[in-house]
């Protein structure tokens, strides 16, 4: 219709953004739109085709995509959080990832008849698992906290590493299948391979230290790493091809392990374009798929090797590497056979597939094929698997929103405690002891541990908690407490107290920019609602139906109540903030804290019923 590359450009991003958000409102993996909507858009209708399109900018530009992906995955490889792992996530981390390696490889060569280089090197790619997928089909599933922490770190520790183990794999192997090795050319590759990790490491360093010292101003902080990227990148893969991969690890992992204090807002942005890049590369690849390609797929030896990935390879390499470890037969069932491959799987075995062509490998025509039906096959049979597998199991949580409460006080632990009583996953967090007294008094779950701490991303499972109160007396601490966990929670389910009107000053006008919504009404500051608490008020569970309906239930409660949450039977939790009053319908349960007069009536009202 439109024969230009700005069309191009403007319909891929559509495409891919369009389908994540798509993803996110109903809760189907993103790849499943993304692979559908790339392959309607390409080889059925023909209305794009990105290799003919974009010509010889086509691979340039994957190529850096997949260094930034790679960059970003590597800004996660602390070596504080891989030291933290227990002896199950170890283990199938190095073991079982070598494993999956080596018997995915035979697999290929042998039952989808690939060459050996190319085996190993689609073998490497086949031991990702990747956060990208896998977080968010965790989020979905609510697993209990152990295998969920362990599928979680085995994608963010493995993910950088598949397709590095890829690219050795293939300058190894196509190294030692030419006829003219010699000790110099071998001696070449290994000193390419060191520089690669020189480089990265150096220049990790050296931005690390100017955004740590103050050298590069804030606004210039991002750009200037995103095109430091590219500058490794391409540098070291000048040199010696395939080894700019190499070098962004490193650089990211370099940069991860300094802890500098703007690594945070750095791995934010990072985040925002390796999931514009991930969504627009991967409609780009799967649009470019050809009708003969898709006609491979349905051939016998892939279906049979993504059959015995499936059933044979990944529970196999979990069962053999957790073999003396305290998992479960449950846990370990269910962790052999969740194992979705992702969109990063899929961009680097495009990349590989050009660069193996180039070589002289022609069945690496074959790769994308066999990568694009691995991934969709796992996606689809894992995606929509995993929450029923985990209640079989019982592996699953209950399936209902949680809230997470950061700020002990006698209001929060009631709160928490209706909550508890509701069936809803809920837990305290704080950093004194003195301030948990009454969430350890009331038997509520709690945890010693101050929120913005980097450690706590290791000791915390976020997965349970769909809402966050920061309900601490300090409004500047809940302020930026909310901006903290927008990029994790969502603006929408992030709460803070009412400010307090006397000190607040400017905050208020300011709520809207770096705090969450304001819960209940303006006088329900933090010291109003705890002094009501100690003072004797109730938290009351009002079930509205037909007969006894939201309305009624308004004009008969007394003027001193305050309306905290509609729990709706669709298990949503909706709570009451200066700017929004749900309503509650047959089904609901309403929560209000009320005076204590009105519960000593009812307790008045039973026992006199129970002598008559």
């Amino acid at each position: 219709m439109f024969d230009s590359l700005l069309f191009d450009l403007m319909l891929i991003g559509a495409l891919g953004v369009g389908s994540q958000w798509l993803a996110w409102r109903f809760r189907i993996p993103a790849i499943v739109i993304m692979s559908i909507v790339g392959l309607v858009v390409g080889p059925l209708l023909g209305i794009l085709q990105p290799s003919e399109d974009f010509g010889e900018l086509f691979n340039p530009i994957v190529s850096i995509a997949v260094a930034i992906i790679l960059f970003e995955g590597s800004l996660s490889l602390d070596f504080r959080e891989v030291k933290g792992l227990g002896k199950p996530v170890t283990r199938i981390v190095t073991v079982g990832a070598f494993i999956a390696w080596l018997l995915g490889s035979l697999g290929a060569h042998y039952v989808a008849g690939l060459s050996l280089p190319v085996a190993f090197v689609i073998g490497g790619l086949f031991i990702v698992t990747g956060p990208t997928v896998i977080l968010p089909m965790l989020r979905q599933a609510k697993l209990k906290p152990r295998p969920a922490a362990i599928l979680k770190w085995e994608g963010i520790v493995v993910d950088p590493f598949g397709a590095l183990l890829s690219v050795f794999a293939f300058e190894i192997i196509v190294f030692f299948s030419t006829d003219n090795v010699t000790g110099t050319s071998l001696l070449y590759f290994f000193l390419a391979s060191i520089f690669a990790v020189v480089l990265g490491y150096a220049l990790g360093k050296v931005m690390g230290y100017m955004f740590e010292n103050g050298h590069v101003p804030e606004f210039l902080m991002s750009p200037m790493m995103f095109t430091t990227v590219i500058l490794c990148f391409t540098v070291s893969d000048e040199i010696v091809h395939e080894t700019g991969l190499l070098a962004v690890t490193a650089m990211g992992m370099t940069l991860a392990n300094m802890h500098i204090s703007s690594i945070d807002d750095i791995r934010h942005f990072k985040e925002n374009i390796s999931v514009l890049l991930v969504s627009a590369i991967f409609v780009m690849l799967t649009a470019s798929i050809t009708v003969d390609t898709l006609q491979q797929i349905l051939d016998w030896k892939i279906i049979s090797y993504v059959i015995i990935m499936l059933f044979v390879v990944r529970p196999l390499s979990i069962w053999l590497s957790t073999i003396g470890t305290d998992l479960s037969y449950q846990e370990r069932a269910l962790i052999g056979w969740i194992a979705p491959r992702g969109i990063v799987a899929l961009t680097v075995a495009g990349y590989f597939s050009g660069v193996l062509l180039e070589t002289g490998y022609e069945d690496a025509s074959l790769l994308t094929p066999i990568t694009f039906a691995l991934v969709f096959s796992t996606v689809c049979a894992h995606g929509f698997s995993i929450g029923w597998l985990a209640k079989k199991l019982d592996l699953a949580n209950e399936g209902k929103p949680g809230v997470l409460i950061v700020g002990g006080s006698s209001f929060s632990s009631g709160l928490a405690s209706v909550l508890k009583e509701l069936k809803l996953p809920v837990l305290i967090t704080d950093s004194s002891w003195q301030r948990l007294i009454p969430a350890r008094k009331a038997g509520v779950p709690f945890m010693k541990e101050e929120i913005l701490s980097e450690q706590t991303d290791y000791h915390l499972d976020m997965t349970p908690y769909d809402y966050l109160i920061a309900g601490s007396e300090l409004d500047s601490y809940n302020a930026l407490v909310c901006k903290t966990f927008v990029p994790d929670i969502g603006r929408n389910n992030l709460f803070q107290m009412s400010l307090h009107n006397r000190l607040s000053g400017d905050l208020e006008t300011m709520g809207n920019k770096i705090g969450g919504r304001l819960l209940f009404n303006e006088k329900a500051t933090w010291e109003y609602l705890n002094n009501k608490v100690d003072n004797g008020y109730i938290f009351r569970k009002t079930n509205i139906t037909a007969q006894y309906t939201f309305t009624q239930y308004l004009e008969e409660r007394e003027e001193e109540s305050l309306l905290l949450f509609v729990l709706k039977s669709s298990g949503k939790l909706q709570f009451f903030t200066h700017k929004s009053q749900p309503k509650a319908e047959a089904g609901d349960v309403v929560v209000a804290l009320v005076p204590p007069s009105k519960e000593f009536k009812k307790i008045k009202e039973r026992i006199t019923d129970n002598t008559n």
